[in-house]
C-alpha cells in the first residue's frame, strides 16, 4: 500500500514516466523489494488503476448509502473525484492503458451503473435531463481528476466547473433545492 501511495504521489506531480528507483527510494524500500510487488511499470500501473476502482466503488457506495440521488449523489461523486485526483492517477482516461481482465471489467461496469442509478433517479423525478448517460459522468469525473498545469489553483477552478457542469445536468425543474434562481 506504501509503494502504490506512493507512486501514485509521485505520478501524480511527475507523470506515469517517473523512474522506478525513485518510486522505491520515496516509498523507502529496496528496489528489490518493489520489483517482488511489481514486475514493471504494466504491472505497477494495472494494481494503481485496480485501487482507482475500488475507491471509486467505495465512493459510490457511500454516496448512496448517504441517500443522495440524482444531481446531488453526481455532484458528491465529482468533488470526491478532486478529492482523489492524485490516487487516480492510471486510470485509463487519464493516459493509462485500460486493463482488460475479467475483474477490471466488472469494475468498470459496477462504477458506470451505480452513476447510471443516480442518472436514473433523477430523471425519474425529473431534476436531471433524459439526454446524459453515465458515460457523461466519468468523463467529466476523469477531466476533474487531471489538474491544468498552468491553473493556480486547480481544486477552485474544479470545483467552479463542478457546479456549472451539474447546472447543466439539471432540468428547469430540477434546480437544486434550497438554490435561488439555479436551474
Amino acid at each position: 500500500e506504501k509503494i502504490l501511495r506512493t507512486a501514485a504521489e509521485l505520478m501524480a506531480s511527475r507523470g506515469h514516466n517517473v523512474p522506478l528507483t525513485d518510486i522505491a527510494d520515496a516509498a523507502g524500500v529496496g528496489v528489490g523489494t518493489f520489483y517482488r510487488g511489481f514486475a514493471d511499470r504494466a504491472a505497477l500501473l494495472g494494481e494503481l488503476q485496480r485501487r482507482g476502482y475500488e475507491l471509486l466503488l467505495a465512493t459510490l457506495a457511500r454516496i448512496a448509502a448517504d441517500g443522495l440521488t440524482g444531481a446531488e449523489a453526481i455532484e458528491s461523486y465529482l468533488l470526491e473525484c478532486l478529492n482523489l485526483a492524485d490516487q487516480l492517477v492510471a486510470m485509463p482516461l487519464r493516459g493509462a492503458e485500460q486493463l482488460r481482465d475479467d475483474a477490471a471489467i466488472q469494475a468498470r461496469r459496477q462504477v458506470l451503473g451505480a452513476i447510471t442509478k443516480f442518472l436514473a433517479q433523477g430523471q425519474a423525478d425529473g431534476s436531471i435531463r433524459d439526454d446524459v448517460d453515465a458515460s457523461d459522468i466519468a468523463v467529466c469525473g476523469t477531466l476533474i481528476a487531471s489538474p491544468l498545469p498552468a491553473t493556480a489553483d486547480w481544486p477552485s477552478a474544479a470545483r467552479r466547473h463542478i457546479v456549472t457542469f451539474v447546472r447543466g445536468l439539471r432540468t428547469n425543474g430540477g434546480a437544486r433545492r434550497g438554490a435561488k434562481g439555479v436551474s
